[in-house]
């Protein structure tokens, strides 16, 4: 999506122009044969404009100057606008070859040429995205968005268009479109055999995130990952959704914790960081087998330094805690036999930071069934000890049970990450 340059896009005008045929009003019955389209000119605009081409010929910028100005002075009819604005197309490619042009003044005769009805069906496209292409390099991106359309729908193609479609529309706003854009560019791709680039996704999450379209934004996060799961996509897919700053949700530490579950259980938590911030937050919340859990796991997989003085210090709290609350199967009988489900779902939440995951999955069921809990809360960490289980079919309706945002977000990334796990 880069800048198109004047002087590969003169050739590529000249070397595709339609040839001109300049015949006075009385030959055109006479010469059918001639290349281009057959105008009917007056002589007071067929012969500067003869003189014209003879000066273009000759690369004689001036006399084509003259012999053009006094051809758009005289023209009054769409064959004499016509021929008068490709000369002028003409003059001003070949200026620019000779990097004596600009941009503005190619775009007069070619804003006059994409609206004449004699200008050849075959030109239309091509001239349109020139247009396109100068409203980019100009910035103006609702104009370049329409002058590509334009192009599209006449026809052309062009392996930089679509891209630059989707650029000109997501710059001026149109998120909407631009993603319908890039979902043709993905699928002609996947049609023609092609692995479509990373970059195609990351650009339309980048674009919609930038934009605050969080509907967008995790829709395309959803599908980067369909289209690779590695473990590295997977947390930059998950940390901009809900685990920094101006992500596409805002979660508290208990949702942030279910993006951390899912994190460990593909083994895509990276570093020290996101290690000790989920043992963290694990704490804070009561849960700190968990806690303990993941900082044994982050020392052991070499990602949290022994020499870490707030991973020594959260893992001594964390040990301190679960001595304090002693053994859990009295919590369990006593979650069983409670009046409501809210003792249920802390006691399960225990079992499934020991790594206990059918203890936990059987109080998740009690707490629902008892009530008085956060259902969606409930369900999600419900498929979650399914999935560490391995009950995939399970964790599935589980997650598909959560309604209320941004939790049926996050569990259907959860519902993405059963079907795409990371790999590599």
């Amino acid at each position: 999506m880069k800048r198109f340059t004047n002087a590969l896009f003169a050739a590529a005008l000249l070397a595709g122009g339609a040839s001109l045929a300049v015949q006075p009003a009385a030959a055109k019955e006479k010469d059918k044969k001639a290349d281009g389209p057959a105008l009917k000119l007056s002589k007071e605009v067929q012969a500067p404009a003869a003189a014209a081409q003879t000066a273009l010929a000759a690369n004689d910028f001036a006399a084509a100057e003259t012999s053009i100005a006094q051809a758009e002075a005289a023209a009054k009819t769409d064959d004499e606008r016509y021929i008068s604005a490709a000369l002028r197309l003409n003059l001003e490619a070949k200026k620019i070859g000779a990097n004596q042009g600009s941009d503005a003044s190619l775009a007069v005769p070619l804003k006059v040429l994409v609206t004449n009805p004699k200008t050849p069906a075959a030109d239309i496209g091509r001239y349109n995205y020139e247009l396109g292409r100068i409203a980019t390099n100009a910035k103006d991106n609702a104009g370049a968005a329409q002058y590509f359309a334009a192009a599209q729908a006449a026809g052309y193609t062009n392996p930089n268009m679509t891209l630059q479609l989707v650029k000109s529309k997501a710059d001026a706003g149109d998120l909407a479109g631009a993603s319908t854009e890039m979902d043709k560019v993905i699928a002609a791709q996947v049609a023609a055999g092609q692995k479509p680039g990373e970059d195609l996704y990351r650009f339309m999450i980048a674009k919609s995130n930038q934009k605050r379209n969080g509907a967008l934004t995790y829709a395309w996060l959803k599908k980067y990952v369909e289209a690779y799961p590695t473990a590295k996509n997977w947390r930059d897919v998950v940390t901009t959704f809900g685990l920094t700053s101006g992500g596409v949700a805002t979660l508290d530490k208990g949702q942030k914790v279910d993006l951390f579950r899912l994190l460990r259980h593909g083994k895509a938590l990276a570093d020290q960081y996101d290690y000790e911030m989920y043992a963290q937050f694990a704490f804070d919340l009561g849960i700190p087998w968990e806690a303990k859990t993941v900082l044994t796991q982050g020392t052991s997989t070499g990602k949290i330094p022994s020499s870490s003085a707030s991973a020594s210090g959260l893992l001594a709290a964390s040990n301190k805690s679960i001595g304090n609350e002693g053994s859990l199967s009295g919590l369990e009988t006593r979650a069983n036999t409670a009046a409501n489900g809210k003792l249920a779902a802390s006691t399960a939440d225990a079992f499934f930071g020991t790594g206990e995951y059918a203890k936990a999955v059987a109080l998740y069921r009690t707490a629902l069934q008892k009530g008085q809990v956060d259902a969606d809360a409930v369900n999600t960490r419900l498929g979650i000890a399914l999935a560490y289980s391995g009950d995939k079919a399970g964790a599935r309706t589980a997650f598909e049970a959560v309604k209320g945002q941004p939790r049926a977000d996050l569990a259907g990334l959860w519902i993405e990450y059963l079907d795409h796990p990371p790999v590599g």
